[in-house]
């Protein structure tokens, strides 16, 4: 009976100890956040603006790594597999979160059971911006161009499944158009060809479409959030233009290996939300049209669970498949 009650007191030791030490964790080597999108896009600047107030507040590197394909789910499945050691966040965005499993019969990873949110980082609209070469200044005369060649109109999106992909098909849906979808891999390479005059339309971040439109270069012609954005505060909405209710609006969201202990997620939660609340943070994505919504994990959890209901309908409706 000693031994054993000894045993048992051994073990129940070794747990407490354990718990405690993962209650008092902290990094103490580099850390990496990686984003599933090339350097350029609307994902990279937010990832790089948070790793350096983290960097400050924890006193250890954070390394931004972009690791792009698949429309995020490459960098997604990585940070599914990852060692569960607390060295890895990722910061992943609507389609590898939601849409993935709705397109893909063999996705090598399962957002709900591989990856733990940790805390939705920011939301905002999209911006449905046209070459200048484009005949039209408005929404309503885009459509009218559309309809008038249907299937060579086309539009750009940072890859499949992701939030442009998934504003254009939902307008595609509710305006009765037919375009043709050109995926690329991240927002930065949608704008170069957007620039180039090699697509029609690209629904872009409004923090790297404003310089441009500014500069007379693209033109904006409708954003896709319930309300305007303070980034662009001239250009209506397209629920604004006819078409009430219609609401594709972008996310970004950190989240880790669901092998990790909960407690280090705990850790990762406190110092994202710290970060994403420091006034010189949330100043800079502001001025990126990138609002910052710093909150819990069971919020995130069920945000995860209403978008993947209402983009799994979105994409079953547009037969959209990565097979």
């Amino acid at each position: 009976m000693k031994v054993a009650f000894r045993a048992l007191a051994a073990a129940a030791a070794l747990a407490f100890a354990g718990h405690a030490a993962a209650q008092g964790w902290a990094p103490t080597r580099p850390v990496t956040l990686t984003v599933g999108f090339a350097p350029g896009g609307g994902t990279d600047t937010a990832a790089r603006l948070v790793a350096k107030k983290l960097s400050e507040n924890i006193g250890q590197t954070v390394i931004v790594e972009n690791k792009a394909g698949a429309g995020g789910n490459i960098a997604a499945q990585h940070a599914a597999t990852s060692p569960p050691d607390g060295y890895l966040i990722h910061l992943s965005s609507v389609g590898p979160l939601t849409v993935a499993p709705a397109m893909s019969k063999n996705l090598p990873y399962d957002p709900k059971k591989d990856l733990a949110p940790i805390t939705l980082g920011m939301m905002f609209p999209n911006v449905f911006v046209v070459h200048p070469s484009v005949p039209a200044k408005t929404l309503a005369e885009f459509v009218a161009l559309a309809k008038s060649k249907p299937g060579e109109v086309n539009y750009a999106s940072s890859g499949i499944g992701g939030a442009a992909h998934l504003a254009g098909e939902l307008f595609k849906q509710r305006a009765g158009i037919d375009m043709v979808h050109v995926p690329y891999k991240g927002g930065g390479p949608a704008m170069a060809d957007m620039l180039g005059g090699r697509v029609n339309m690209y629904p872009a971040v409004p923090s790297t479409s404003k310089p441009h439109v500014e500069s007379g270069k693209i033109r904006a012609i409708a954003t896709t959030g319930l309300r305007r954005t303070p980034v662009m505060p001239d250009v209506p909405t397209v629920a604004e233009l006819g078409y009430p209710g219609f609401d594709a609006t972008n996310w970004y969201a950190f989240v880790m290996s669901s092998k990790v202990p909960k407690e280090i997620q705990q850790y990762w939660n406190r110092e994202l939300v710290k970060a994403l609340k420091d006034p010189e943070v949330v100043k800079a994505l502001d001025g990126h049209g990138l609002e910052p919504v710093p909150g819990t994990a069971d919020e995130l959890a069920r945000l995860i669970d209403s978008e993947t209901e209402k983009w799994t309908k979105v994409v079953r409706d547009a037969r959209i498949t990565t097979e």
